[in-house]
């Protein structure tokens, strides 16, 4: 059945009109598919053009809204596709959208992997594997990601970063004894998703050595604590649970043992 557009009225919403159809009200459209259908008043529409126009509003809509989420900041596919389907929009549409945006060049998981490894690198703290995780929970492929990971962060860059967290890591735990700091260093270095070669790289770089002073300094700050823990056992039990969590704590014996004989002697 054929009608005629008798009245096309603007909506509140700038780019949005109600079309009437032998003077009652058919549907809305967007400004962009009345141009693409060039559509008039005294236009004459079937059932099958009405229909396709209403299918081009809604891929018209999912698109508008699919730029707002896109203008904030870059996106992943998966990301714009889950947007669009928290708020209703249908399968069908939400694959015409996503086709249209990746025409444009709006929509593009190779480029959107390149600039977050590369906004990884300079501003964060990050190894490979972590960054690796945070793009596969964004829905980028392992071919992308590791050609991302390849062209924008290569050894240097992660040797680089790598020794700078360690420094970081190294000042954080100077006041613990020289091995747990070293385990600790190592142990963040990998939290944060560096290889092992490149972790073990950056500790040689930074050329760790064991400072007595501070070192002594923090056996004392940790073992005055135990022994107060401890101080409701017998003297000599007291002396040797200080003595193990002192060790179990990296401390070497020989100073672990000069602590416990001040101990011994201030009692």
């Amino acid at each position: 059945m054929t009608k005629k557009i008798t009245k096309i009225m603007a909506q509140k919403r700038s780019g949005r009109y109600n079309v009437y159809l032998d003077d009652k009200y058919a549907f809305p459209i967007s400004e962009s598919v009345m141009i693409k259908f060039s559509v008039f008043k005294g236009m004459e529409v079937d059932d099958a053009l009405a229909a396709e126009m209403i299918a081009a509003d809604d891929i018209s809509k999912a698109y508008t809204r699919a730029l707002d989420y896109l203008s904030h900041q870059l996106r992943t596919e998966k990301e714009v596709h889950d947007k669009l389907r928290d708020e209703e929009i249908s399968e069908d549409v939400i694959t015409a959208t996503m086709a249209h945006l990746r025409e444009l060049r709006l929509l593009s998981d190779e480029q959107y992997a390149a600039a977050y490894v590369r906004t990884a690198k300079r501003t964060s703290d990050k190894g490979p594997r972590v960054i690796r995780q945070k793009l596969r929970q964004k829905g980028v492929g392992e071919q992308l990601i590791d050609d991302a990971l390849a062209g924008q962060f290569s050894t240097d860059d992660r040797l680089e970063n790598a020794t700078e967290l360690a420094q970081k890591l190294a000042k954080r735990y100077h006041n613990q004894a020289f091995k747990t700091m070293q385990q600790k260093v190592r142990q963040g270095l990998m939290t944060k998703g560096f290889d092992n070669e490149i972790v073990t790289a950056a500790i040689d770089a930074i050329d760790l050595e064991p400072d007595a002073d501070e070192q002594w300094d923090a056996l004392v700050t940790q073992g005055e604590r135990l022994w107060r823990r401890n101080r409701n056992y017998a003297f000599s039990e007291r002396c040797l649970r200080t003595k193990r969590n002192l060790y179990q704590k990296g401390f070497l014996m020989e100073d672990i043992n000069r602590f416990i004989d001040e101990q011994v002697a201030d009692e």
